[in-house]
């Protein structure tokens, strides 16, 4: 699967487009169902899929668009550069309920999550009746809490979906691929949307790269040059 290098961008921007708008696009429009007019959580809001997702999401007119993230500056960034509504800080903040309290009572639409286990009764708290929460990874463990309840699937009629990239078939990574040339490609090269990258390193400086990463301080990607 192929995707042709954008002019516009180096070739360093290109490299951080295919894996990440592909989930961003995947978990918004095909598992989300994303339409004008919804609302929007995005956890680990400066991480590079939900940096591409927020973005779509925005100029596409999502109602309100909610980020967590692990400080104030992380925040900010989501808000002022990419277009986020409201941030909460989940070191610091009731997210659930700070999120409650923002609408009405309502809840939101979308949920878009990667850390599991942790926040699993938080995400049923904080969807929206019809909602949609969208499970992309684990990085808050796989096994619940004890007494979590999960009465909300029933009574707000919740949907929950997990969704990873490398088991699909080539013919729904291609249909992927298409949706991303078709709503994002044209827009990154207009300069609409953006492709963060957080710091490019020669392949000789892989532990370096590795230690950033781990230090849970980057907003965008980080990429590695090689050759």
């Amino acid at each position: 699967m192929l995707m042709r290098k954008p002019r516009e961008l180096n070739w360093e921007q290109a490299a951080g487009v295919p894996e990440t708008w592909i989930t961003a696009t995947q978990a918004l429009y095909l598992i989300g169902s994303f339409h004008p007019g919804q609302s929007i959580l995005w956890h680990a809001g400066a991480s590079s899929v939900s940096i591409a997702g927020i973005q779509l999401c925005a100029r596409d007119s999502a109602s309100q668009i909610f980020v967590t993230a692990g400080s104030q500056s992380k925040i900010d960034f989501c808000l002022r550069e990419l277009g986020a509504t409201v941030g909460f800080n989940y070191n610091t903040q009731d997210w659930a309920k700070e999120v409650l309290a923002a609408t009405d009572g309502k809840g939101v639409d979308i949920i878009v999550d990667f850390v599991g286990g942790t926040y699993f009764q938080g995400n049923l708290d904080a969807v929206a009746r019809d909602g949609r929460i969208v499970h992309l990874g684990a990085m808050g463990g796989t096994r619940l809490p004890e007494g979590t309840d999960i009465g909300a699937f029933v009574r707000k009629r919740v949907r929950f979906e997990g969704s990873s990239l490398r088991s699909r078939d080539e013919g729904y990574q291609g249909r992927l691929r298409d949706m991303v040339l078709e709503r994002a490609v044209p827009k990154l090269r207009r300069g609409e949307l953006k492709v963060f990258v957080e710091r490019v390193f020669d392949w000789e400086e892989i532990v370096q790269a590795h230690l950033l990463m781990e230090s849970n301080q980057t907003r965008g990607k980080i990429i590695c040059r090689v050759g």
